[in-house]
């Protein structure tokens, strides 16, 4: 660890061999503290590696409890977090709202770290418990077509390095980590990025996939589409540039905002899975919504998926989705 540790505060890239390693390490324990933390904060400032991605990657979903569940096509919605922009949580609302129209959505998820509210803080708030039991995690894939994969529970290095991500309180390569290594391996993604180079990053980690995947980036620096601004999109055959919403409505950072506390956070989610959101907020939603509904059916226009994923979310059906897991 000593000579990978040398070789990264140098500046210099690790192999994939040697990124594997390194994770590895970390996840087995046989990194302390110091280590670990010098690690994450040298990458952080010099920023990840493709190999090193790859090579972490390989090492996490090696390390991880195995999670399969036979239902078919599925998904994960699950951003990078780290963007500081503090937006209501887009993704963990778009997965309900794709579980109401029917699909099966398998959603990878954390703590915030640089972030107040996280997906696993907002869900845990309203009662979801978490878990690794894959009868469980079935049964309410069964009853709700959705669960919930709190990532500490399936990755022991995540679990591992939590206390010190949240005393660092900044995004790190572990935030790039987490949407590429759903130990369920869903067949479709929908992934934001905080950053361009990781979007691309992830592009070419996923082309090698036999999976569907959207990766999307705000240009303003926003790892959900929010329509703030012009979105890069990524795909298997897909990279194009999306700009205003089909509704021609203006949005601004403070009509989507997530609030200043954990339970504020949960209000606005309930509030939007019942079809009481603002117009702002409804938007937004509908927008992540189309993007997932484009990966499973590329045939459909941005319009039309929108205009079918507005409908769901003023509909109000996903509250139902979410209580059934909450209960």
């Amino acid at each position: 660890m000593k000579q990978i540790l040398e070789k990264i505060i140098s500046r210099a890239p690790l192999s994939k061999a040697e990124a594997r390693q390194c994770m590895l390490s970390i996840g087995n324990g046989e990194s302390n503290d110091s280590q670990t933390v010098a690690i994450m904060t040298a990458i952080q400032m010099r920023g990840l590696q493709l190999d090193e991605l790859m090579g972490f990657r390989e090492a996490l979903l090696e390390l991880a409890l195995p999670m399969k569940f036979d239902v078919g096509n599925s998904i994960d919605v699950c951003g990078t977090g780290g963007d500081g922009k503090n937006t209501f949580n887009i993704s963990t609302c778009t997965a309900f709202v794709l579980a109401s129209l029917g699909y099966k959505v398998v959603k990878h998820g954390n703590y915030g770290v640089s972030s107040l509210c996280g997906s696993s803080n907002v869900l845990e708030s309203l009662g979801y418990t978490f878990t690794n039991n894959r009868d469980s995690l079935k049964q309410q894939l069964d009853d709700a077509n959705i669960c919930f994969m709190h990532a500490p529970l399936f990755h022991p290095a995540l679990k591992a390095v939590a206390p010190l991500r949240k005393a660092l309180g900044i995004a790190t390569f572990f935030n790039s980590m987490g949407p590429l290594v759903n130990p369920a391996h869903p067949t479709h993604q929908l992934t934001g990025t905080y950053s361009l180079e990781l979007a691309k990053q992830y592009q070419h980690a996923l082309k090698d996939e036999r999976k569907e995947f959207t990766i999307l980036h705000g240009m303003d620096g926003f790892d959900e589409l929010t329509f703030i601004g012009v979105t890069r999109i990524l795909g298997q055959q897909r990279d194009e540039l999306l700009g205003g919403n089909p509704l021609q409505q203006s949005i601004t950072l403070s009509e989507i905002s997530g609030g200043d506390t954990v339970e504020a956070s949960a209000k606005i989610l309930t509030d939007l899975l019942s079809g009481k959101g603002t117009q702002q907020q409804n938007i937004v939603l509908a927008g992540n919504v189309a993007l997932a509904l484009q990966t499973f059916s590329p045939e459909k226009t941005f319009e039309q998926a929108f205009a079918e994923g507005y409908e769901a979310v003023l509909s109000g059906k996903a509250i139902s989705h979410l209580k059934k897991i909450t209960v």
